[in-house]
């Protein structure tokens, strides 16, 4: 018997999976922008060194950086992401709560570890909304979760409708799980295998309170203490604010994460997860300094995987081959391979 990613990785041959590639890329984008109030904007490839403006990701992995010689040797860096970048455009805009910011990234992560669904090359729609101070809650969290699941609905639809070998698997709604209720659900298990298990009982899960520590002391996963709000106490007694969109991917038969995103942390969760996570020393940074001081609006905001997209919509086993990106040689001795 076939392996499922035999029946499903060549459903589309290579010039049907460029032509469904710019599909996806010609809709989304619209499509994201109308469910969630966004405006286009045109993003950084690099951003200056020592000011807390790029995305330290977890804390250990090390950007591009390289000395600029028309800027008196100024030292910059390749953007990992652009999660406090926008924030900052938001505050340079003046964009009123209610509205946002989208835009194309592009960015490089050189210790990424390589695999089926990992790149060095990153490319994501990121988005950045401005919210009031009430809006700081679990429900507002969940609403915006439900928008842009709707908005994935629809572009699995579309995509349907040019392609009918692909039919829609998303399941009507997306389910929320706390990162405490998968441990207490799979005691046993390793975050990696309560995804798993959730996503393929579910469909598509939203998995809350990633960063901060479950029974053991120890998070879920990694996530930086300066960006996505994981420590605020909810009405529910849980903590955070933040969430990764995962869904069961039918070729692999395993999930896949498609976005991470949060409410983005106040100057009080700000000084917390920094002391949580020994980044006390961050608060001189200029883009620090800037969040404790209540010079940066509050809003929510995250990243939804341009290539992890097209890869779970085309039913690819690999995202090389969605992507142009460098590989593995062993990769790229693939006829399906993007170079």
């Amino acid at each position: 018997m076939e392996t499922p990613a035999k029946l499903y990785q060549n459903v589309l041959d290579a010039r049907q999976t460029e032509d469904a590639i710019a599909l996806i890329h010609d809709f989304f984008p619209g499509k994201l922008a109308a469910v969630l109030n966004l405006r286009r904007v045109t993003a950084p490839l690099i951003v200056p060194s020592g000011m807390g403006i790029n995305d330290d990701l977890n804390g250990v992995e090390q950007p591009v950086r390289f000395s600029a010689k028309s800027l008196g040797n100024r030292e910059v860096e390749v953007v990992q992401s652009l999660a406090k970048w926008k924030r900052i455009t938001l505050a340079r805009l003046k964009v009123e709560p209610g509205k946002g910011i989208y835009t194309n990234m592009n960015a490089l992560r050189p210790d990424e570890t390589l695999d089926a669904t990992h790149s060095i090359y990153v490319d994501q729609w990121d988005w950045e909304k401005c919210i009031a101070d009430a809006q700081r809650n679990l429900e507002y969290f969940r609403r915006t979760v439900e928008q842009i699941y709707s908005a994935m609905k629809d572009l699995e639809s579309h995509i349907f409708e040019h392609f009918p070998q692909l039919a829609p698997v998303l399941p009507d709604k997306i389910h929320f799980i706390h990162t405490s209720e998968l441990e207490a659900r799979f005691p046993n298990l390793s975050h990696r295998q309560r995804e798993y298990e959730s996503c393929r009982e579910l469909g598509a899960v939203c998995i809350e309170g990633i960063g901060y520590p479950l029974s053991n002391g120890h998070p879920a996963d990694g996530r930086a203490p300066d960006y996505d709000d994981w420590s605020t106490l909810r009405g529910d007694g849980k903590r955070g604010l933040n969430g990764d969109i995962l869904v069961w991917h039918p070729t692999l038969q395993n999930s896949l994460e498609l976005s991470s995103m949060g409410i983005r942390v106040n100057s009080e969760a700000l000084k917390l997860q920094l002391a949580m996570q020994d980044c006390d020393n961050r608060r001189g940074l200029w883009y620090h300094r800037q969040l404790l001081e209540d010079k940066l609006p509050q809003s929510i905001g995250g990243g939804i995987g341009q290539s992890r997209l097209c890869m779970f919509l085309l039913r690819k086993s690999h995202i090389r081959d969605v992507q142009a990106s460098v590989w593995p040689d062993e990769c790229c001795a693939s006829n399906n391979a993007m170079m």
